[in-house]
């Protein structure tokens, strides 16, 4: 799609609220994570519905991302859910094939870019995350609104892209043979062994290189930071120069992997996969090495 930019200012979108091709989605959650000592760290993975209820953008719709856009039957959390299911949820959201379809979290953050993620999987190219998302929304007194939408369903025709999600496998083989760049989102004490994770192995994949998601949103604002910034960080994470190289990024669950994502499509890069099973999967499976 020519000059369609996946990232949507606050103005525009007040400017646009009323244009029918358009559905706003709600996808604000957290991850909770608790110390347990020892250096092991306990995550609860929760949505904020009842944020929505009290106030959201007008016309949007909410999404659970720890259920709704998850498979209920995968032994590891919060994998993308199966195309019917995914199906199912759109169209009884109103997105259809040709919607253009907005969504925001609490910032910039990773629960918009994972729906991005999770839309563009399936297929579907009209998708764009609201810089700043809710804080800035609302930091501006834009309209918000309790009234909670009652959209007419609409046709949603998954059409999977094997490419864009990748699986240990895939992973493992990037490791030992290169191939890929491998790119660790997640903590960096995460990456360097300091901190596991629930059951998890402590450390990270072998031969990954690390940049810390959140380290690509402006910690005040939530905004993405400077295209001169992104690229800077991207060269200090090593980062290949050549935009149609393989790169394959994970974290813990899928979700955070997918703002470095976002920001290399947005930067032109052509060969993007995320490791959905990512250290829920990979740090729990005794045959999978790590390196710290």
């Amino acid at each position: 799609m020519e000059n369609f930019d996946p990232l949507v200012k606050t103005d525009w979108l007040e400017e646009h609220l009323g244009d029918p091709d358009i559905r706003v989605v709600d996808i604000r959650g957290y991850v909770k994570k608790t110390d347990l000592g020892d250096g092991r760290q306990r995550a609860d993975y929760l949505p904020a519905r009842e944020e929505y209820d009290e106030a959201h953008v007008p016309g949007a719709v909410y999404v659970d991302w720890t259920s709704d856009i998850t498979d209920p039957d995968d032994s590891v959390p919060a994998q993308v859910a199966k195309p019917e299911r995914f199906k199912e949820l759109m169209q009884s959201l109103g997105i259809g094939d040709d919607t253009h379809v907005i969504v925001y979290d609490h910032s910039g953050g990773q629960f918009a870019t994972r729906l991005w993620w999770a839309l563009t999987y399936y297929g579907h190219d009209r998708v764009s995350v609201l810089d700043g998302g809710w804080k800035k929304w609302t930091a501006e007194d834009r309209p918000a609104t309790s009234e909670i939408p009652e959209p007419e369903p609409a046709t949603f025709t998954p059409k999977p892209r094997p490419g864009w999600r990748a699986d240990a496998e895939s992973v493992l083989a990037a490791s030992e043979n290169g191939g890929s760049f491998i790119l660790d989102a997640r903590d960096p004490g995460q990456y360097t062994g300091e901190v596991a994770r629930g059951e998890g192995k402590p450390g990270h994949v072998p031969g990954a290189n690390h940049l810390h998601a959140d380290s690509l949103l402006d910690p005040e604002e939530g905004t993405f930071r400077s295209e001169e910034d992104l690229k800077e960080r991207l060269r200090e994470a090593g980062l290949p120069e050549d935009r149609g190289e393989p790169v394959v990024a994970y974290c813990n669950g899928g979700v955070a992997a997918t703002l470095p994502l976002f920001v290399l499509h947005r930067l032109g890069y052509t060969n993007l996969a995320n490791y959905d099973g990512s250290w829920n999967e990979w740090g729990v499976r005794e045959d999978l090495l790590v390196e710290r």
